[in-house]
Formats: C-alpha cells, sequence, structure tokens
C-alpha cells in the first residue's frame, strides 16, 4: 500500500470514497465493516494517534474513513481556533494554564463550547458513510459530540475514545461513550475516576517504525545525522510548533555536561536560528526520520508528554520530562512518573544527576523495561477491540436529565425517540433550502466571534497533543472529508503537517 503521505494516493482515496456515497442512506442488511476516526488538527499528536489506528484497522481488513473535527465546526472556525491556541501557548502560555486549570476543576467548558460543539452534530451525521459500523475518537471535542448523538438515539453503533495521553482531563470522558482506551493501567483509572463506565487497556498505537535498534542501526542513524559516533546524546523536542522553554533548556544541557544536546525544533524556524547563535551545534527544523533519531540517542528530553513519550518507549529510549509546557504538561509529567516509564526532573538541581541515572544507570533500565513491556503483548492493541466491535448496533437510553430542546433540531418538552434496531447509525438531517440558508448566514457571522472565542478556550483546555508528536502526517486533512454548509460532501486536501 502506498505511503498515507502520498498526496496523489490520498487524493485518490477520497474521490474514490466519495464517488461510492450515497445519495440517500439506506438500512443496512448486514455487519458494517467500516469504521469512521474522528480527530482534530490540534498540533500532530491526536492526528498521529489516528494515522496509526487507521493504518492497523486497514491491515485488519476493515475500511477506515477519517475526519477532522475543525472542518465540521460552522462558520469555518477551525483554523482559526488552531491559529489562536498556538498563539496563546507561545505568546501568553500563564493564561493557557489558567484556562486548563479551571476547566479541570470545572469538569468541562463552558456553555458556549458546548453550545459550538452541538453545531457540529448534524453535520457529524451527515458525513458519517450508511455502512459505519463503529466510530472512534481520538479528541475530546469529537467525543463530546459523539457521545450526544449516542444518547440521543441518533447514532447506533458503537462510540469509542482512544485516550492519546497518560493523563486524563474530564473534558475526555463523554456521556455516551461506550468505550474508552487507554495505553496504560494509569490514565485508565484516571477515566474511571472521572465516570467512565467501560474502560479497557490496550496498549498505545504508535507507528511501527519506532522499535528498538541494533548497534550497527545505532551507528548508522549517527553518521547520518552527522552526530558525534559515542559521545552520550540528549535528544530534546518540542513538537511541532517548538514551544516551551527549549532555549533555556538546551543551554542546561550542554552546560551540565552529561550529554550533547540533540535539538528539534519542528517548524519553529525563529528557534533553530536562536540556537545556532547560542553555538548549539545539532540542531533541526523539520525532520521526517524521528525513528532513527531516536535510534541515535541515548535520552529523550521532552516537555508535554504525548505520543512523543510513546515513540521513544517502543525504541527503548528513556524519558525525561523537564520544564513542562503549561496545562497538560506537568499533569502528563506526574502520570508518566507514577507509571513508571518516564523521570520528572523538576528542578535545574536534579538535571544532571537524573540524565546519568537514565543513560547508563539503573533507572535507564527500569524504565527501558516498562517502557517496552506496554508494546510486549498489545498486538494490534486497541484496533482489535474497534474490529470486534464493528456493526454491533447498541442504541443507548436517553437519561431524563437530557432535555430534547437541548437538541439539535427538537422542539421544546418533545420527545427523543432511539433508533430502531437495525436503522443506520448515519441518519442525515434534512437538507435546508437555499432561502433559509440565506436567512441563516447572517446568524453565523454574528455568533462566529463569539463561538470562535468559546471553542479556543475550550480547545485550550484539551489541546494535550500540539507539541507532543514527531509522526502526524497530515492523514486527517489529507484523506478526510469536510462538509460545505451550504452544499454537499466535497474532498478536502489543505497544506498536511508534521511534527
Amino acid at each position: 500500500m502506498p505511503h498515507l503521505g502520498s498526496t496523489v494516493y490520498l487524493r485518490a482515496l477520497a474521490a474514490a470514497a466519495l464517488s461510492s456515497r450515497p445519495a440517500e442512506t439506506p438500512r443496512r442488511t448486514a455487519p458494517a465493516e467500516r469504521v469512521v476516526i474522528v480527530s482534530a488538527s490540534i498540533g500532530a499528536g491526536h492526528d498521529g494517534a489516528a494515522h496509526e489506528l487507521h493504518r492497523r484497522l486497514r491491515a485488519a481488513g476493515v475500511t477506515v474513513d477519517c475526519y477532522d473535527l475543525l472542518d465540521l465546526l460552522p462558520a469555518r472556525i477551525g483554523r482559526a481556533v488552531r491559529d489562536s491556541y498556538h498563539r496563546m501557548l507561545v505568546r501568553a502560555p500563564w493564561v493557557y494554564q489558567r484556562i486548563y486549570s479551571s476547566t479541570e476543576r470545572a469538569g468541562g467548558g463552558g456553555p458556549l463550547a458546548r453550545a459550538l460543539l452541538r453545531t457540529a452534530e448534524d453535520r457529524m451525521l451527515r458525513a458519517l458513510p450508511a455502512d459505519t459500523g463503529a466510530v472512534v475518537s481520538t479528541y475530546p471535542g469529537a467525543s463530546r459530540v459523539l457521545g450526544r448523538l449516542r444518547l440521543a438515539g441518533r447514532l447506533d453503533v458503537p462510540v469509542f475514545t482512544y485516550l492519546t495521553d497518560f493523563s486524563v482531563h474530564p473534558l475526555w470522558v463523554a456521556d455516551g461513550v461506550d468505550v474508552h482506551l487507554a495505553a496504560h493501567a494509569v490514565p485508565a483509572a484516571q477515566a474511571r475516576a472521572l465516570g467512565a463506565g467501560d474502560v479497557r487497556v490496550g496498549g498505545p498505537v504508535v507507528d511501527p517504525r519506532f522499535r528498538p535498534a541494533q548497534e550497527a542501526e545505532r551507528g548508522a542513524a549517527r553518521a547520518r545525522f552527522g552526530l558525534p559516533a559515542t559521545a552520550p546524546l540528549a535528544l530534546l523536542v518540542a513538537g511541532s510548533w517548538g514551544v516551551g522553554p527549549v532555549r533555556q533548556v538546551a543551554l542546561e544541557l550542554r552546560d551540565c555536561g552529561t550529554a550533547v544536546p540533540v535539538v528539534v525544533c519542528g517548524r519553529n524556524e525563529v528557534l533553530a536560528r536562536q540556537l545556532r547563535e547560542d553555538g548549539i551545534e545539532h540542531v533541526y527544523g523539520w525532520v521526517d526520520d524521528m525513528p532513527g533519531l531516536m535510534h541515535a540517542a541515548d535520552v529523550l528530553v521532552q516537555n508535554a508528554g504525548g505520543l512523543t513519550s510513546l515513540e521513544a518507549f517502543a525504541t527503548g529510549l528513556p524519558v525525561a520530562s523537564y520544564r513542562c509546557i503549561p496545562g497538560h504538561g506537568p499533569v502528563n509529567a506526574a502520570a508518566l512518573d507514577e507509571a513508571g516509564v518516564a523521570a520528572w526532573i523538576h528542578d535545574a538541581a536534579q538535571l544532571k544527576d537524573v540524565l546519568c541515572d537514565l543513560i547508563d544507570g539503573s533507572r535507564g533500565l527500569l524504565q527501558r523495561e516498562a517502557g517496552l513491556a506496554l508494546f510486549a503483548a498489545a498486538g494490534r492493541g486497541p484496533a482489535d477491540a474497534i474490529a470486534r466491535a464493528c456493526g454491533a448496533r447498541a442504541p443507548l437510553p436517553v437519561p431524563l436529565a437530557l432535555a430534547a430542546s437541548d437538541m439539535r433540531g427538537t422542539g421544546a418538552g418533545a420527545a427523543v425517540a432511539p433508533c430502531a434496531a437495525g436503522a443506520t447509525g448515519a441518519r442525515p438531517a434534512a437538507a435546508p433550502s437555499a432561502a433559509d440558508r440565506i436567512r441563516t448566514r447572517p446568524v453565523l457571522r454574528r455568533l462566529a466571534a463569539a463561538a470562535a472565542a468559546a471553542c479556543t478556550v475550550w480547545v485550550c483546555a484539551v489541546g494535550t497533543a500540539v507539541t507532543t508528536t514527531h509522526t502526524g502526517s497530515g492523514v486527517m486533512h489529507a484523506i478526510g472529508r469536510t462538509l460545505d454548509l451550504d452544499g454537499p460532501p466535497h474532498a478536502h486536501h489543505p497544506e498536511g503537517h508534521r511534527s
């Protein structure tokens, strides 16, 4: 199969899927073998997990479609939301910390954010093909949308949430989701404590290129990247955006003398230039061969604790969390430390001793064993549970507390009937007339600014994978389909992004 990063191949996939989409949604007569994955292009971590689930499900013989939740939001505000979040992380990280903490204490987002997510419900149903057998979310907002559809009886196929991080923000646990899938017992326990019912530990989902290297491969990788042949190397990562105190950490790594810093700056060209001016010799921007760079290194130093950490575990590379970015950084560091798979360095005085222990000491050996153990018996991991449930329809009852007037398209006090057994879970709403669309547009324009602000706050609370992966390949944008508010579904191919 061609690589998912191939533009031609991805466009062919999307075109083929669109050409086969029926004009009307028929009733299913046999178990479906199609899974729809919904992620969000908030950085690359959520998409990275979706990418690997996509690959594994395809290998199991399941047809897979991928969507980006930001494309299903009204008035095309997804890009504005993503850009606002990026600017906040770079320019006002303390604001992000306050938003994250407040929403964590409150157990979720505010009413405006919830209202905005409700506007994606009909678009979500329109996006689901008629033969959808299960839906998987790798992003909290998508879980909220899908969970509400399940509770309202408008979606009659199982919904899974794959928890991409070791710490679980309350927004990850959405009512109506059938199964929460965790990489480890620590996030599984956190999800249960937040009220999740069926929580299963299935191991991480990581690209198979991330694996332990033989000594010859290690030497070849160092030569390929122009790195010292024998010196200990500390790989410092900050994701696709290169956010956080990376410059400070790089200088501290150099000055402590334990290992030579090797810094990956992602798309942050300004950071790369500053580091070179500081005399940091091994500085990289965009890196396609992150497995090779991990094979060359002796320890990984990171600040957010997402998918990049899992990739390091898969290669047998010890991991240290240090000078974490606000919000999800510290809570992920604490969860990784609790699981025994990564060291959390709290201050500069600990840096040299902990790095020495990770590179040459017993702590490094124990962490390598713990990290690799996550993958020992995982197989296809979460993909197996999803594939087995594909097509198993199971309507959920509507809770009494869920007012029908809170559901889009129902009148006050009206009952919301569950889907009948055998009915499709993709039940599209009736198409509005041209006159209705014209009347609706001014209202959407007036609400767009407030909605964007609310969604930005919500995204900031759960943007847990912005700086945490180097495997995102833009698959969600490349092969996903999005829906035009005023027209039929169409292929969507903006520029993909990797970290």
